[in-house]
């Protein structure tokens, strides 16, 4: 399995504007082959940090998932909403227990 965390910023005032575009990445990323989750979250005390958490079955899947048409638009968007701070993370796992 491959778990992706990270984060982004955006401006404040381009929230309200990403969150359809953000919408349409998560709903047509959770309907691809190895996605395990997929999301987005807005910091609770940090208005502009979005965070981010993935799972996938395999790195193969990822590297399919970062080739699809919705994720090329979806990085045409950001850089048109002014997106900083992309730190992100790629981990593997080989242990998981829930708890």
């Amino acid at each position: 399995m491959v778990v992706v965390i990270g984060e982004f910023r955006l401006p404040s005032n381009r929230i309200e504007e990403a969150r359809p575009m953000m919408r349409k990445v998560i709903e047509a990323t959770l309907t691809e082959a190895g996605c395990i989750s997929y999301s987005y979250a807005h910091d609770a005390l940090d208005q502009g940090l979005i965070r981010v958490s993935e799972a996938w079955e395999s790195a193969e899947h990822l590297t399919a998932h970062l080739q699809t048409r919705h994720m090329q638009i979806w990085t045409e968007e950001r850089e048109k909403l002014e997106l900083t701070g992309r730190d992100i993370t790629r981990y593997e796992v080989t242990d998981a227990t829930r708890f």
